[in-house]
């Protein structure tokens, strides 16, 4: 299979079911042999140091998937949005090794909930609103209405993404074109689980591609990973470096849903009540050591079987009965990943990240509280929505300014004003033909001054403390939407 331009226009149409294997019903196929040869590049000359920090980083997750299992829900950090920078400043290194945190309060709960009913409105007004399960929607094509242009453009909410970059995030070199000051708009979908839906069953998966994160032409093109290939990950892999992440491509086979915009993090804002077990979010609180295990995990193969030691896992998870694949024993496999799909995490393919007790639920949340979790964090949804009332959220990502996000705005620009998706997503008309979506003139209108920059409907300013980089990452981006 060749890699294509995912700036390609004109998806198909299609739903989010479309993004996942395990939703879509689509069969993992071998993949060709050039990702034997791929995986034989990665670790030639590097074999012995990958082996020691395998057998290290086994040792690791032991330690830490008995912490997250005893502790739940309550390892993910809080943090109060009236208390925004100094909550991150004190939980800084907590949410740095969890990856995930809850912004509690960004938005004021009544104008949250008031999302959920604006937006139900405009659905039973535009009947031919796509989602999926197609019968009984529960995750909306919808991306321009009212509702979810401002709280997009909400000045808390751009507050609270930039305070996540500026604070957690890094560019190692200053002179990279990137600004954590100035976030972007990246226009994804919705929410509103009903209860008992048990079919958006969405297991343990990462977004950001799949094959992508071995492919030289795709993370590899940032480094973003080298120093994991090289046995060197725990101090040469920082998770919140985002020098490397600007050059990385990690939409190489336009897939449905494909991102293929620089996130740091992936994100949410509650609209409902959501406690654990209803119908929420599911993370895996160990962003750096859990990508690290994904990336090698496929140049490390069981010598027996789970049966063959008698189904004792303490046996089968040993280190000793792990070996190194090299050579003519390397094979093509890359577990859980299919080009144009995320990358997923089927039972038993990733045993030692032992996810059946490690993917943990995300506190309880209210209307207006944020959720985030990094680009690389391992995330899930309840299998069955087991509350009583609905599970409402925005998907609404953290992205910084780069000249390639800004390329990506202009053609999300476009689709705004034709009411179709996002570039990223299924196509077709979407809400070209609804009654009461989101206009420019309304964008201009009801909008924070910062929130029509960062649709592409006006300049972006240069925030006086950036980095060199920064400031220059910010004048390309305004060349290219034309300011």
């Amino acid at each position: 299979m060749s890699a294509m331009n995912s700036s390609q226009t004109g998806k198909a149409e299609g739903d989010i079911s479309d993004t996942f294997a395990s939703l879509s019903g689509r069969k993992a196929q071998p993949l060709p042999d050039r990702f034997r040869e791929l995986k034989l590049r990665l670790v030639n000359g590097h074999e012995d140091a990958i082996i020691a920090s395998w057998k290290r980083l086994l040792a690791t997750l032991r330690h830490e998937n008995d912490l997250i299992a005893r502790i739940g829900p309550a390892i993910i950090p809080q943090v109060r949005f009236s208390h925004l920078h100094q909550d991150l400043a004190a939980l800084k290194y907590e949410i740095k090794k969890r990856g995930v945190a809850v912004v509690r309060g960004v938005i004021p709960e009544d104008e949250a909930r008031a999302y959920k009913f604006e937006i139900e409105e405009y659905a039973r007004q535009n009947p031919q609103t796509r989602g999926f399960p197609p019968n009984n929607p529960q995750v909306f094509e919808l991306y321009w209405s009212t509702s979810q242009i401002r709280a997009r453009s909400h000045s808390s909410l751009l507050t609270t993404q930039t305070a996540l970059m500026t604070n957690l995030w890094h560019v190692s070199d200053s002179s990279v074109p990137v600004s954590l000051h100035t976030p972007l708009c990246y226009a994804d979908r919705l929410r509103i689980r009903q209860p008992g839906d048990a079919q958006f069953a969405l297991g343990p998966h990462q977004d950001g591609g799949s094959v992508e994160r071995w492919e030289e032409d795709g993370y590899g093109k940032g480094g973003v990973y080298d120093s994991v290939f090289r046995g060197e990950w725990e101090k040469g892999y920082d998770p919140f470096d985002a020098a490397g992440r600007v050059g990385a491509v990690t939409d190489l086979y336009g897939g449905l849903g494909a991102c293929s915009m620089f996130r740091m993090f992936q994100g949410w804002l509650a609209m409902s009540r959501a406690a654990p077990g209803e119908g929420t979010l599911l993370v895996n609180p160990l962003v750096k050591e859990s990508v690290v295990y994904a990336l090698l995990r496929p140049f490390f193969r069981a010598r027996k079987a789970l049966e063959e030691v008698g189904g004792d896992e303490g046996i089968f998870l040993d280190e000793g009965n792990w070996e190194f694949t090299a050579g003519e024993n390397m094979d093509s496999s890359l577990q859980g990943a299919i080009p144009g799909c995320a990358q997923e995490f089927p039972e038993g393919m990733h045993p030692h990240l032992e996810l059946e007790r490690t993917m943990v639920h995300v506190p309880e949340v209210r209307p207006g509280d944020y959720v985030v979790w990094h680009c690389d964090t391992i995330h899930a949804v309840d299998k069955k929505h087991g509350g009583k009332g609905d599970s409402s959220v925005l998907y609404i990502p953290v992205c910084p300014t780069t000249k390639a996000s800004a390329e990506y705005v202009v053609r999300q620009r476009a689709a705004f004003l034709q009411g179709t998706p996002g570039p990223d997503f299924p196509g077709g008309e979407g809400e070209s033909r609804h009654i009461g979506r989101a206009t420019e003139e309304y964008v201009r209108r009801y909008c924070h001054p910062l929130g029509v920059q960062q649709i592409g409907l006006g300049k972006l300013v240069t925030a006086e403390d950036d980095t060199t980089g920064g400031k220059v990452g910010v004048q390309q981006a305004n060349h290219v939407l034309g300011f």
